[in-house]
C-alpha cells in the first residue's frame, strides 16, 4: 500500500481509536493518536488532530479532554450502551435457551465490539455458555426473522416440523410433509420461542415451537384466521397458558395462603384482582388453560393453594393426583 493511501480515512480511524481503546478509565494522548495514525500510513500534525477532535464532537462523539501534568488525555465519555447495559445483554443471550451455542458466541462477540477493548474483557469473563442447555437447531435465528417477514407481508409460511426420537435424532412429523400456517404472533414462554398461527385445514389456532421448524419459507398466499385473532391479547394469553400446553380455557377460582401473593403476581401480573377470604388466605378468579402443566404448577405450591371452583376442574385435579399416585404405587 502506498504511503498516505489511508489519508482520506483519517477522521474515521481517529473515531475508531477512541471507541476501541478509550473509556472512563483508559485515555490516549496526542502522541498516542499520532503514533496510531503513523502505523496506518496516515500523515498528521497536532493542529489537524485538534480540528478532527472538534469535528467528531460536533458529530456527536463525547470526547473528553483532561490535563494532567501538562499533558492532555482524551477518552470517550458517553456511549450508546453503558458497560452495565452490555453485561445485561450478554446475560440475556446466555440465558436464552432458543439461541444455539454457536450463535450465542457470535452475538456476544458483536456485543463486545460496542465496548472498548478494556471493557470487553469484563464481558468476556462473563461468557459461560458452554454448559448451558441450548437448542440444537441452528436455523432458529433465521426462522424468527422469516416469521416476522411473513407477518409483515400478511402471507402464510410453510415448514417441516420435527420431534426427537429415542436415538436423539430429528424425526419429521406428518412423514415429512409441509405445514402451511398463517402466522399471527411470536411469543416467548418457558425459555422457548413459539409461533401462534391459524391452521386453515384444521380450522383452529395453534402454536408451534420455532426451534422445531425446518425449511421455513414464506408462501404467496394471504393469511387466514383474522377473525380467530381479532382482539387477541398476547400478554393475557401468556398468563393463561402454562408451558404452552393446549387445553380448554376456563375461569378458575383459586385460594392461596397469604405468603404466596408474590407467586400469584409473578404468574398473573400486578393487575390480578386479589380478594381476601378467611384469615391468612386470599383468592383470585383467573382464566387459565386447563392442562397437566397447570395442575403441576398448582401442586408444586402444596397445601397452600387449592381450586375452589368450578367443581369439574376440582374433579379433574383429583383424577390427575390419583393417576399420579398409581404410578408410584409399589
Amino acid at each position: 500500500m502506498a504511503k498516505g493511501a489511508n489519508q482520506k480515512l483519517k477522521l474515521a480511524y481517529i473515531a475508531k481509536l477512541f471507541y476501541e481503546q478509550t473509556d472512563d478509565l483508559h485515555s490516549v494522548t496526542m502522541q498516542d493518536i499520532l503514533d496510531y495514525l503513523s502505523k496506518l500510513d496516515i500523515k498528521a500534525e497536532r493542529k489537524s488532530i485538534y480540528s478532527d477532535i472538534d469535528s467528531l464532537r460536533e458529530y456527536g462523539m463525547d470526547i473528553i479532554g483532561e490535563q494532567k501534568n501538562k499533558t492532555y488525555y482524551y477518552h470517550v465519555g458517553n456511549r450508546k450502551f453503558e458497560i452495565a447495559e452490555l453485561k445485561l445483554l450478554v446475560d440475556s443471550v446466555q440465558a436464552s435457551k432458543f439461541i444455539t451455542l454457536k450463535k450465542s458466541n457470535e452475538l456476544i462477540k458483536k456485543i463486545e465490539s460496542m465496548a472498548s477493548i478494556h471493557e470487553a474483557d469484563q464481558l468476556q469473563r462473563q461468557v459461560c455458555v458452554s454448559r448451558r442447555i441450548k437448542t440444537m437447531n441452528e436455523s432458529i435465528y433465521y426462522n424468527v426473522d422469516k416469521i416476522h417477514e411473513a407477518i409483515s407481508k400478511n402471507c402464510k409460511v410453510r415448514f417441516k416440523y420435527f420431534q426427537w426420537n429415542l436415538n436423539k435424532e430429528m424425526e419429521l412429523k406428518k412423514e415429512g410433509a409441509y405445514y402451511s400456517i398463517s402466522p399471527w404472533y411470536l411469543t416467548y414462554d418457558d425459555e422457548n420461542y413459539y409461533m401462534l398461527g391459524y391452521d386453515s385445514e384444521a380450522g383452529i389456532a395453534k402454536h408451534y415451537r420455532v426451534d422445531k421448524m425446518l425449511s421455513i419459507d414464506c408462501v404467496d398466499e394471504k393469511r387466514e384466521g383474522e377473525e380467530e385473532f381479532a382482539g387477541f391479547d398476547i400478554a393475557e394469553y401468556s398468563k393463561m397458558v402454562f408451558g404452552m400446553f393446549d387445553g380448554e380455557v376456563q375461569n378458575v377460582k383459586i385460594e392461596f395462603d397469604d405468603s404466596l401473593v408474590g407467586v400469584v403476581i409473578d404468574r398473573f401480573g400486578k393487575s390480578v384482582h386479589i380478594n381476601k377470604s378467611k384469615d391468612g388466605n386470599f383468592f383470585v378468579n383467573v382464566p387459565v388453560v386447563i392442562s397437566p402443566q397447570f395442575f403441576g404448577w398448582l401442586l408444586a405450591l402444596g397445601s397452600k393453594a387449592r381450586i375452589l371452583e368450578p367443581k369439574a376442574v376440582r374433579s379433574r385435579l383429583k383424577d390427575f393426583i390419583s393417576d399420579l399416585a398409581e404410578v408410584y404405587d409399589d
